[in-house]
């Protein structure tokens, strides 16, 4: 079998698979090239400057296997390998110490002023003066996010002596004790209290921005603002405000909305460190990358169960009857999340009816996934997601049922209170969701949903379809669930488009919601 090195690999990962394969190694195919020659092999490793589109996929009529070297899988469409039955895997945890020691460089060359006291010096000035730093020792570090990273950082900096706060809503308190860190409810609380704010969220449509204008203005203005995780959890703009207009005292970037990022504005300010997304670029992390990448290839080729895929549902060794409920039960677990908008110390998972006949390990795997893909800074995968789940303090139990009266199969979720369930209908095993906080409804998943609670009574449904259509939202499906007349009701929609935040709270607000929730969930998972 033949496999394409298309970046720059270690030798250690290049020698891990010359020992089982034909091994090309051609970085820099532009992608005419790349198309051109894909079809000859069976597998391709990346790591961030090659981009595996749908066309590229097509191309590769005998690919099994795409292996990204490092975390993130930005540049793998996900979804157009998973349709044609391609493996897509990548390192998850191969860079964690490397990405947190460049944190912590990052905060020590912004504090110390030490590049800017580099470039001075190797200009033939002797300016001390001008490069007066500050002490870390007995300054607050807030983390925005304590995942793997996160929480590494924090440990190193508590050895400097700072205090740690965090915002972590899907952190239990206690476990936050624990590690020796005070939880605060808001991202702008965190921001007030933090002489250093550093972030370790994943980047998705709730964290885009979460450090904008609003933030910025409630820091201190001898603080400093330190991003190392995705481009464009803090906003660039509103940054380059606080910067020159003397919000905050300065800013250490190593990753970027857009890139490359080569001609930014925030470049020409001398307050601002940057590096060109170096966390992951350490001898030790490539060399783990390499060879974690290495070994999850050789399984895949080997027709073998691999750990670290992403889209384990192509792979072996999940029985046929379970795989279809893979995409399924992850997200349950993705709104099971949404939905409760906090930590959760325990998750259970029961599986009912005929599922419960087959070996569900890898279903509830798949749950936890869900529940922690939008939680976490690195990519959730089958091999890190019970160690991100321990270090969590969220315990993971399931259960079995008898057959239900209404559904052949039915897999429900329980975390911290919030129940989801959902089945399969029909033989293209159509996904269906069938309760949502206990309420029973029947309505098939879509990639932007609105769930309200509310005490029952005439003129609600009128009032919300009211609303969502002067905001310009078209509603495809609607389902009302209650228990009794008068009672509490559930009104769960399927809609076209995302519902803009103030106009869920204004419905909220005229209906008298317990409850209200707009949320943006893919159609197709990986």
């Amino acid at each position: 079998m033949r496999v394409l090195v298309a970046d720059q690999l270690s030798e250690a990962g290049v020698a891990a698979l010359a020992e089982h394969f034909d091994v090309d190694v051609r970085p820099g195919l532009a992608k005419p090239e790349l198309l051109d020659v894909v079809g000859a092999y069976d597998g391709i490793v990346v790591r961030s400057a090659t981009t595996i589109d749908a066309e590229v996929v097509a191309a590769g009529s005998r690919l099994k296997v795409i292996a990204r070297a490092g975390i993130g899988l930005d540049n793998v469409d996900v979804r157009a390998a998973t349709a044609r039955g391609v493996i897509v895997c990548n390192a998850p945890q191969s860079n964690v110490i490397s990405a947190a020691e460049h944190t912590v460089a990052l905060i020590l060359a912004l504090v110390r002023n030490i590049p800017k006291a580099d470039r001075s010096l190797r200009e033939g000035q002797w300016r001390r003066a001008d490069f007066q730093g500050t002490e870390l020792h007995g300054k607050v570090l807030g983390v925005l996010g304590l995942g793997r990273i996160g929480t590494l950082v924090a440990q190193r900096c508590s050895a400097f002596g700072m205090h740690l706060v965090a915002y972590d809503p899907y952190l239990a308190p206690d476990r936050a004790a624990r590690m020796g860190v005070t939880l605060v409810a808001t991202v702008p609380e965190l921001c007030a209290a933090a002489d250093v704010v550093t972030v370790h969220l994943p980047k998705t449509a709730e964290t885009v921005g979460i450090v904008g204008e609003a933030e910025l203005r409630a820091m201190k203005r001898s603080a400093r603002v330190v991003n190392a995780a995705r481009g464009g959890i803090v906003d660039e703009e509103a940054l380059y405000t606080a910067l020159t207009d003397g919000w905050i005292a300065g800013a250490a970037l190593d990753v970027f909305a857009t890139e490359p990022a080569t001609d930014s504005k925030l470049f020409a300010l001398d307050n601002v460190v940057v590096t060109p997304h170096l966390g992951a670029s350490t001898s030790e992390a490539q060399d783990k990358a390499g060879t974690m990448v290495a070994e999850a290839v050789v399984l895949a080729l080997r027709g073998e169960f691999v750990p670290s895929a992403v889209n384990v549902a192509v792979g072996a060794a999940i029985p046929e009857a379970v795989k279809p409920y893979l995409p399924l039960v992850e997200r349950l677990g993705r709104l099971a999340t949404a939905l409760h908008c906090g930590a959760s110390s325990e998750l259970t998972v029961e599986y009912v009816g005929r599922i419960a006949e087959e070996d569900t390990s890898a279903l509830t795997l798949s749950a936890l996934i869900g529940v922690l893909a939008s939680v976490v800074h690195e990519p959730v995968t089958f091999v890190n997601a019970p160690l991100l789940a321990e270090e969590r303090g969220l315990a993971v139990a399931t259960r079995t049922s008898a057959a239900s009266h209404d559904y052949v199969s039915l897999v429900r979720l329980d975390a911290g209170g919030v129940r989801v369930a959902g089945t399969l209908l029909g033989p293209s095993n159509r996904e269906r969701l069938v309760e949502v906080w206990g309420f029973d409804v029947d309505m098939e998943p879509s990639d932007h949903m609105v769930f309200f609670r509310y005490v029952d009574r005439p003129g609600v449904v009128g009032i919300i379809g009211g609303k969502l259509g002067d905001a310009g939202v078209n509603i495809a499906t609607m389902q009302v669930g209650r228990r009794e007349a008068g009672g509490e009701a559930l009104i769960a929609m399927a809609v076209d488009s995302p519902v803009p935040a103030d106009v869920v709270a204004e419905i909220a607000a005229v209906i008298g919601a317990t409850d209200a929730r707009a949320l943006d969930l893919p159609a197709e998972l990986p």
